[in-house]
């Protein structure tokens, strides 16, 4: 069994960071937070299903401290964040379905690409035919210039 965890920009369904684990412990979650806040910023609302990592006092202290508000699904409601159960179908079907990986390695390498081509490349139809990349920096110029630049 291999765990993925992955936060989206809502606005733009551009996959801001992910990680891959074979434990479900709250570590990786944790580093995907922080990578996502070192790239992108601290965000105004931070939205998850109720998973242990994400309700684990270690998880929510961080977000606390940076007074982030917090917001979580109801149980049981995949609908209430349809925007990141879609990202995952997607994922599942156009990607993860399709190759037969043998290890946690490979796994982490197709992905990136995979996430790579899903920001910049993939055409989104909820996105009026947009990649999440156009419609993200469309929004914020300002870090697709410091990125280019770093």
């Amino acid at each position: 069994m291999v765990y993925v965890v992955a936060i989206i920009d809502l606005f733009s369904r551009k996959i801001l960071s992910h990680r891959v684990s074979n434990t479900m412990d709250v570590a990786f979650c944790k580093e995907c937070l922080y990578e996502a806040i070192d790239q992108y910023g601290v965000p105004a609302i931070f939205n998850s299903d109720q998973g242990s990592q994400f309700t684990s006092i270690e998880f929510l202290a961080i977000l606390e401290h940076l007074k982030v508000e917090i917001s979580m699904d109801g149980v049981g409601r995949c609908l209430d964040n349809v925007f990141m159960e879609r990202t995952w179908r997607t994922q599942k079907y156009e990607h993860i379905f399709l190759h037969d990986y043998r290890t946690l390695g490979e796994l982490r390498r197709g992905l990136k690409g995979f996430i790579d081509f899903f920001n910049g490349e993939r055409l989104h139809q909820g996105l009026a035919y947009q990649t999440p990349d156009a419609v993200y920096y469309g929004a914020f110029p300002i870090k697709e210039m410091e990125q280019r630049v770093a």
